[in-house]
């Protein structure tokens, strides 16, 4: 009898065995370090940061304080883990035009890093311990806006406007505004109008800061045949549609004061990211700058102006 034969094959790590269900989730073409990076950005990172840096802004404002690290930590693993489940699904149902744009060829199951059906149920898992960690370590409803954003992300977003009508990301970026709701709930186990206004500002936020994203590979879009406001109504239109949003976006931002979650510096820091905003729409239209200029400064916009609410807060 050899040493082989009494080492329990679950053990052993032959190519035999790379097809039993868990460690066939290791890619055999690749290294363990580019497997395990592959899963991780299926899930989006990049994204998922901003949405987190949302979320603690609005919990500060919901205890009107520091509502403490163990409860802020719990909160953002859940919706770490929701929020990246739900981006490893939309990368799997959307596999097929992602490997048609050049943006998007090089993300793990374009390139067969990630199989597409380890990628749905690494999406699956994601979405599952993170709904089940915010319901047992935060509270049910808390859970609740998570798994609405999720759905309405996968289903309403990825699914279903994605590929057939331009106002995709306006009606989908809701599902990217909801952190504020996790957040709010997560220290009162309730919503109230500062959660509402805030879930508001990401929402008319969202459209601007993606059409100028759209803009820039505008013939990418085209090519998989997503139907993006400047594929289909042109540059003209959605430099139009950018500039009347970011006046939306101005003016509900200043309306958080009159909820009493916020005070003067809030509302200086507000008018100037707005003015600079609509400056930056404005120039964007008579071609004076390009796309991705509007597209940078309203990554820089939204945490800064979440920041100043929080800050806000602290100081009052």
């Amino acid at each position: 009898m050899t040493i082989r034969s009494v080492i329990p094959p679950v053990f052993s790590f032959s190519s035999r065995y790379l097809r039993m269900p868990v460690l066939g989730w290791l890619n055999r073409k690749f290294s363990l370090t580019d497997t395990v990076s592959s899963y991780i950005a299926l899930t989006k990172p990049g994204i998922i940061w901003l949405l987190l840096v949302t979320t603690v802004p609005s919990m500060i404002m919901a205890a009107e304080g520091w509502p403490g690290l163990d409860l802020i930590a719990l909160t953002l693993l859940g919706g770490t883990l929701t929020a990246g489940g739900a981006n490893v699904m939309n990368q799997w149902y959307d596999r097929d035009i992602d490997a048609l744009m050049h943006r998007t060829s090089g993300r793990p199951i374009p390139t067969h890093r990630v199989h597409p059906k380890r990628a749905l149920y690494w999406g699956l898992l994601l979405i599952s311990f993170g709904g089940f960690e915010l319901l047992f370590a935060v509270n049910w409803l808390a859970a609740v806006w998570a798994i609405i954003a999720v759905l309405f992300y996968v289903f309403v977003y990825t699914i279903w406007l994605k590929r057939r009508s331009t106002q995709n990301i306006v009606i989908g970026g809701a599902a990217g505004a909801v952190p504020p709701f996790v957040g709010w709930a997560a220290v009162t186990e309730s919503i109230s109008i500062t959660a509402f206004l805030l879930f508001l500002i990401i929402f008319f936020w969202t459209p601007p800061h993606f059409w100028a994203l759209a803009l820039r590979y505008k013939s990418q879009y085209a090519k998989a045949k997503v139907p993006m406001l400047p594929v289909v109504h042109g540059d003209l239109e959605t430099k139009r549609q950018i500039f009347i949003y970011s006046i939306v976006l101005t003016i509900i931002s200043l309306l958080l004061p009159i909820t009493g979650n916020s005070g003067f510096i809030y509302l200086a820091v507000a008018l100037i990211l707005g003015l600079v905003f609509i400056i930056q729409a404005t120039r964007l239209w008579f071609n004076k700058i390009q796309p991705m200029s509007l597209f940078f400064y309203s990554i820089f916009y939204l945490p800064v102006l979440f920041l100043f609410a929080a800050i806000d807060v602290i100081l009052l």
